[in-house]
């Protein structure tokens, strides 16, 4: 059975696993307490490692609880429903984990003391890592090419979105300028600021 897309204030989310009403509650209810820890990051960019890791360094370096209990029980998904259900009901510090971009995340995260990893990872690794993700699932309709998924993500039509929308406008404007840069010498009209 194949998933297709949700679109939310101008973002795709996967239907098999985000709706549209658990990221309104995110974004406008959810309240992120001061002793949270979030794991942020863009899909494929090395969430599972992070969780792993994190969750390591929270047990000293016990692995009992990691190969006992799921990592998305461990650091539940704030935006799919099972996730969101837990963490709201759920007493003292939480660890969760985010695909979301800054402007769709919880309200109350910018007045909270909570804590933040945000993992960044090469764009062209998160490219050529989500085609081929995305090509071995029969979550999303099947893609034709990695070429036009390449066209899909350098016009911000990625899993969650833009790439950069998770950036401020400032790394943004840093990461244009060292993109094109390193991108000197590539056929004419590949890329939108031609």
């Amino acid at each position: 059975m194949m998933s297709d897309y949700s679109w939310f204030e101008g973002i795709p989310l996967p239907d098999m696993w985000v709706q549209k009403e658990i990221v309104e509650d995110v974004h406008n209810k959810f309240v992120v307490k001061d002793e949270d820890l979030i794991i942020l990051t863009y899909p494929k960019s090395g969430t599972n490692w992070l969780i792993e890791i994190v969750c390591l360094i929270q047990t000293k370096g016990d692995p009992k609880w990691i190969q006992s209990v799921p990592n998305w029980e461990r650091s539940p998904w704030l935006e799919s429903k099972s996730g969101y259900s837990v963490l709201t009901s759920k007493e003292g510090p939480r660890l969760m984990t985010s695909h979301l971009p800054i402007h769709l995340f919880s309200k109350s995260f910018f007045s909270s003391k909570a804590k933040v990893i945000y993992l960044i990872r090469n764009p062209r690794d998160v490219l050529v890592s989500g085609y081929f993700f995305w090509a071995n699932t029969n979550l999303v309709k099947n893609l034709e090419s990695l070429g036009i998924y390449f066209e899909q993500f350098l016009k911000g039509n990625g899993t969650t979105g833009d790439w950069k929308n998770h950036f401020t406008v400032a790394q943004t404007e840093a990461f244009d300028k060292v993109f094109q840069d390193k991108m000197v010498g590539f056929p004419p009209g590949m890329f939108p600021w031609e």
